[in-house]
């Protein structure tokens, strides 16, 4: 590893998930077109961004070795349509005043990232891991008490993005990120285009004027760029440093939603909140710990 590769990686590493928390401020632009129609447009044209992306980085190789091999392309099938899920769900908090919610689902979903190694990897937690899921499930107890009802769009992002995570985790040393997501939007492009096809036909697609259509065209480079920065930037940045990124992008969508968008935050979400970000800082400090009990590997590495 260069020392030019360590300048770099921070600030792109910074750069995608910034991207990634100021993602509430682009989709009112995209109205009045709804969440479906968006996330169709998001699908079509990220699959084309991705392509001239695979070409141009000369990647198209592994996209079409993992089109071409049918466990992979099974397990990116699932992913795709947990994908499709939470960016219907996000989209869909955006346009209805939820940023906050949003943000709260972000925020619990390392939380729930750990539970699912428990039910699903049989994973053995510590006993600081147990704590955070404890406060966690009581921050999620309190918010359906305090606002009546469960918060189901922070559930829906938490579950939707952490069962994304774990399907990809079975071909993330397979398939690079960029080639994953192109075969995900391929795999869903078919039934993105006609959603949009119907659309048209039925007289209730919302293009209005060369300026909408090419904000909708340019959700593909919005859902793409900030994936392509946070790929270069795995690569040149400690897995700690990466992990304590990753609550930037919440924390951005919390203050778009308090400050930008004025949303309520009532003394139940207040606590909700507090009560997940003391779980998150459980984690940090338990997973700093593991990192520096683990022995560092030489950089001789590709």
């Amino acid at each position: 590893m260069t020392g030019n590769q360590d300048r770099w990686g921070l600030p792109l590493g910074v750069g995608a998930y910034v991207l990634w928390g100021a993602m509430p401020l682009f989709f009112p632009l995209l109205e009045p077109a709804g969440a479906l129609e968006i996330v169709a447009h998001r699908i079509v044209w990220s699959l084309v961004f991705c392509l001239i992306a695979l070409a141009v980085l000369r990647q198209l190789g592994g996209f079409v070795t993992a089109l071409r091999t049918p466990r992979i392309l099974g397990t990116f099938t699932v992913a795709a349509v947990l994908i499709v899920i939470n960016w219907v769900v996000y989209v869909y908090a955006v346009l209805t005043d939820r940023v906050l919610d949003a943000a709260l689902g972000y925020f619990i979903n390392p939380v729930v990232t750990v539970l699912l190694g428990v039910l699903v990897l049989r994973e053995r937690l510590a006993p600081v891991q147990w704590l955070a899921i404890g406060f966690g499930v009581a921050a999620v107890v309190v918010l359906s008490t305090g606002l009546d009802g469960l918060p189901w769009i922070s559930l829906c992002l938490a579950l939707s993005f952490g069962l994304y995570g774990l399907v990809k985790n079975r071909v993330g040393r397979t398939v690079a990120a960029l080639p994953g997501l192109a075969v995900e939007t391929t795999v869903a492009t078919p039934v993105a285009l006609g959603y949009l096809v119907w659309l048209g036909g039925s007289g209730t697609f919302t293009g209005h004027g060369t300026g909408h259509v090419l904000l909708l065209m340019s959700a593909g480079i919005v859902t793409a760029l900030p994936l392509l920065l946070f790929g270069a930037a795995a690569r040149r940045l400690p897995l700690s440093v990466v992990g304590m990124l990753q609550y930037l992008a919440p924390a951005l969508q919390f203050l778009v939603g308090l400050l930008v968008f004025h949303e309520h935050m009532p003394p139940a979400r207040w606590a909700g909140f507090a009560l997940v970000w003391v779980a998150l800082v459980l984690l940090t400090v338990d997973g700093v710990r593991r990192a520096r009990r683990t022995p560092r590997p030489g950089l001789d590495r590709a």
